[in-house]
């Protein structure tokens, strides 16, 4: 039986206190203790600085030994020694004391068997061109390193004249024509870039007549970039949903029109810049100024062809279902287990891939070493973490893809973020890709962590030096890495983080350790950037309060994308919805700025509900979710996202579906309509930041 407060008192001792005082103590200590107990409730004691052990606990040597370990063989999906840097992943964050999920999933993939190419040249003499990287068999046994090859190109053979088409864009082959140049029969000769995928290059040229082609990549010299000419992401044997190893899961036939018509017409192979430049040189034809413009690494302005070189081209390989394993461990929040941030970088590699991707991948164990110091320290994320190596994404982000759809319904509820880290380091200069609500956290994030090239700056101080006018955050329309199904299929705000852009070994078989050391960090102080960036962001969205997303800046970027809109329009086309609808979107992310700053202020005061701070938290997360549309953009639907997405050819990085309407059908009513759908996009994210029926 509980005691009487009054009980628990020691008994007075003075004989001259009054009834009155005697009463009045007692009053006053009830109400101290009740005060006592109530803010105790409400405001426990600051936590350790977590943040700065984050940071302080950092090592530049264990990431370099993570790193070590992953690039000791190439490791491409499917095969046995991707197989085992799963298990060693695996083996670490057990070592971590972190619950650790293995996810396997059978999935289609794409190897080669056999190729070869050769020139023959107008004065009878002929050369048959090296496919494969020289000097390989030295430094990187050649047994090891496949072939390179584009995942999923059509096996087939070609004979036919060699005729350069730049990127292979629209405009390129319209430059062509312009110059009377017949491109129907040949072989294409196409430098990457411009905008355009792989896949993009292939079907264009299937489209114009070409019946095979070869690209190349200036820069990376005797390099060959490897890469793959699917369409889409994701198993293309399980469209939408999960290809689990176990249990019983739909699967399509490779020949059912939904898989075949995502690969390309035309078989395809990658060549090196050396190559490509030899066959460039031997070309006739007229000289077009419009395929050299930006020519950088190429240095003359060729004939374009076609011939009088003949090229002979034979590619073969198979495709076949084989096992992927995708690796996540867990650590499950205090107070919101049910509400997720992840991070996620993927394992595969084309061939020894220290830069693409185990540079992001040695990031993230380090990252996991120091939670886990953290957790022995007393440290409890409010929100549950996911730290999650993908497999297969080099075929077309099929590890993290398959997750999404196994797990959509939970992650479209559940999901607060998703940072992704492909490569952590491939030079020098600081990047970073976001959906626009979390600019301002990341700008705050980049304040404290030290720069790895200026000692005494912080990271946000050179970043900022360095950028040409303001400061550029970049955007996530485009497909090249793995926040492309949680963002553009599941609605989940994004961040992409890297160091350094283009580099020379992009997919070839010299990215490599030793590469790593001698060009892109000797002293693995940028990788240890990077993983401070990427930590620090999630422990903040796991650990504040309210989470750190400012809708205002996704408003101001939404009015100037709508401003670079109204160049592109006209006639009866008007912008009118978009431009109210970001009105709306503005005035409801401003009230939710007002609830955050008097929420705050009562929090200091010790009085918050912990109901009502899970309420706007709810309203903050789902608002990206508003952005999805069910029947996504036209031609890919899966892509449900109408403010970042893919449009045909890059074009604009925005609005993909009011993009395409206006580089495709050119109908007005087409883009009205398709202007009125991302309004309507608008309007339901404002309604989830406002949280009321209308």
């Amino acid at each position: 039986m509980a005691q009487s407060f009054f009980t628990t008192l020691p008994k007075s001792t003075t004989t001259s206190s009054s009834p009155a005082c005697t009463l009045f103590f007692i009053f006053t200590l009830c109400i101290i203790t009740i005060y006592t107990l109530h803010h105790h409730h409400n405001q426990p004691p600051p936590p350790p600085p977590f943040s700065t052990t984050f940071l302080t606990s950092a090592s530049n040597y264990t990431i370099s030994t993570y790193l070590r370990h992953l690039t000791l063989h190439p490791h491409i999906a499917g095969t046995p020694p991707s197989s085992t840097t799963a298990a060693y992943v695996t083996s670490l964050f057990h070592s971590f004391h972190l619950p650790t999920h293995v996810i396997n999933y059978s999935v289609l993939l794409s190897y080669p068997l056999y190729s070869s190419l050769s020139a023959h040249f107008s004065n009878t003499s002929s050369s048959t061109l090296t496919l494969t990287e020289p000097g390989v068999g030295s430094d990187y046994p050649d047994s090891e390193v496949i072939k390179p090859y584009h995942a999923y190109s059509p096996s087939g053979t070609a004979y036919g004249k060699a005729v350069y088409v730049s990127h292979g864009r629209e405009q390129d082959y319209h430059a062509l024509e312009a110059a009377g140049v017949n491109v129907n029969g040949c072989i294409a000769v196409v430098r990457r870039g411009g905008g355009m995928s792989r896949n993009a290059v292939v079907v264009k040229a299937a489209e114009k007549g070409i019946t095979a082609v070869v690209m190349f990549t200036n820069g990376n010299g005797n390099g060959v970039e490897r890469g793959t000419v699917l369409e889409g992401v994701g198993d293309p044997l399980t469209p939408g949903w999960g290809g689990l190893s176990s249990g019983d899961v739909e699967r399509l036939r490779v020949e059912d029109e939904e898989v075949s018509g995502r690969f390309p017409g035309v078989p395809s192979l990658p060549i090196s810049a050396t190559t490509a430049e030899m066959i460039l040189r031997s070309l006739g034809g007229p000289r077009v100024t419009h395929m050299w413009k930006d020519s950088d690494g190429l240095n003359k302005l060729y004939r374009v062809g076609p011939g009088p070189t003949f090229l002979n081209f034979t590619y073969k390989g198979e495709n076949k279902v084989g096992m992927i394993q995708n690796v996540c461990g867990v650590i499950k929040g205090s107070e919101e287990p049910d509400r997720y941030v992840v991070l996620g970088n993927h394992r595969d590699a084309w061939t020894y891939g220290a830069v693409d991707p185990n540079s992001g991948t040695a990031a993230l164990i380090d990252i996991a070493r120091r939670y886990s110091l953290m957790m022995r320290l007393g440290w409890n994320p409010r929100r549950t973490i996911y730290l999650c190596s993908w497999d297969a994404e080099e075929f077309g982000m099929i590890g993290s893809t398959e997750w999404v759809e196994q797990n959509l319904v939970n992650l479209g509820s559940k999901a607060v973020a998703y940072i992704n880290v492909d490569c952590a380091v491939q030079g020098p200069g600081f990047f970073a890709a976001t959906t626009p609500q979390l600019d301002d956290i990341l700008v705050e994030v980049t304040k404290k962590v030290k720069d790895p090239d200026f000692s005494g700056s912080t990271l946000f101080e050179r970043w900022i030096s360095n950028a040409e006018g303001p400061l550029l955050i970049e955007r996530l329309s485009d497909v090249f890495s793995d926040f492309s199904p949680f963002l553009h299929h599941a609605g989940v705000p994004s961040v992409d983080l890297y160091y350094g852009k283009a580099y020379p070994v992009y997919h070839t078989a010299f990215d490599s350790y030793d590469w790593m050391v001698k060009h892109a960090d000797p002293f693995f102080h940028r990788h240890v950037a990077v993983a401070g960036v990427w930590g620090l962001l999630a422990v903040h969205l796991a650990d504040d309060p309210v989470l750190p997303f400012n809708y205002l800046s996704y408003a101001a970027q939404l009015q100037n994308h709508t401003q670079s809109l109204y160049t592109l329009i006209n006639g009866d086309v008007s912008l009118h919805p978009i431009t109210s609808a970001v009105e709306e979107l503005t005035y409801a992310a401003k009230q939710v700025e007002d609830e955050i700053k008097t929420m705050k202020e009562e929090e200091a005061k010790g009085y918050v509900s912990v109901l009502k701070t899970r309420m706007l938290n709810d309203r903050l997360m789902f608002a990206e979710r508003g952005f999805l549309d069910s029947d996504g953009i036209p031609g890919r639907q899966w892509f449900k996202h109408l403010v970042y997405g893919p449009a045909s050819e890059g074009k604009l990085g925005f609005f993909p579906g009011v993009a395409d309407a206006i580089y495709g059908s050119k109908r007005q009513a087409v883009i009205q309509h398709e202007i009125w759908r991302v309004a309507r996009a608008i309007q339901r994210a404002a309604s989830a930041l406002k949280g009321e029926l209308t």
